[in-house]
């Protein structure tokens, strides 16, 4: 993607979408985070579906580690990886607990040093609940990355240190979301539906394909000629 190209990628999608927002549901910070926590692998809607009562029942570190690990892997048992995800979201809440006065942290290195919580979740946090101008790379923003050109990476380090550099500043705290929600709906992973997508015109694989649609409206019009 050409550097003259990403105000109006950005500024289209902000069109479509002025307030983006993470589908995952909670109503704190500690929620969020064990959100996030439980998302790893699995849908915003499949993890949703789980938090409802687990939040409902233990909306706070503490109340997570009065309801116990039993109880609280049988509520995120539909989730994917739910054993383990279980057993750290109740060591960051020990350590939420022990170290934070319950409070979840507002540095990366304090929450990367949570169980469970890597570079991706640190800074959904720190973008969603703190507005910081964070980007957390997930498999979606990875692949929208790459396919249209705006921050090409061998791995999501990459990517995220790319898209910091580019993305204009305006800009930098919706366009994650952004991103996910234009990879998760728009630019899917088998079957991108770029004859759908309000941003072909600035993609490097938009205008491939618009030029590959061209070519076979052109080869239909000699076929009908002959």
């Amino acid at each position: 993607m050409k550097a003259e190209a990403i105000v109006p990628f950005f500024s289209t999608l902000a069109a479509t979408n002025p307030r983006p927002q993470t589908e995952l549901e909670y109503s704190s910070v500690f929620e969020l985070l064990a959100a996030v926590l439980l998302s790893a692998q699995a849908t915003d809607v499949g993890v949703n579906k789980a938090t409802r009562e687990l939040f409902a029942r233990a909306p706070t570190p503490q109340a997570m580690l009065d309801l116990g690990e039993a109880r609280v892997t049988e509520l995120v048992r539909t989730i994917g990886l739910f054993r383990t995800k279980a057993k750290n979201l109740l060591a960051t809440c020990r350590i939420l607990v022990d170290q934070h006065g319950g409070q979840v942290p507002r540095t990366r290195d304090a929450l990367q040093a949570l169980p469970g919580v890597g570079r991706k979740t640190a800074n959904v946090v720190l973008n969603v609940a703190f507005g910081e101008a964070t980007m957390a790379v997930d498999t979606h923003v990875f692949r929208v990355s790459n396919r249209t050109g705006l921050a090409p990476g061998r791995n999501p380090l990459e990517v995220e240190a790319v898209l910091l550099k580019r993305v204009p500043p305006q800009y930098l705290v919706d366009a994650h979301h952004w991103l996910i929600l234009h990879g998760r709906y728009v630019c899917q992973a088998r079957a991108p539906r770029c004859g759908a997508c309000a941003v072909q015109a600035w993609c490097d694989e938009g205008r491939r394909f618009a030029a590959r649609a061209a070519a076979t409206m052109r080869q239909g019009d000699r076929d009908g000629q002959a």
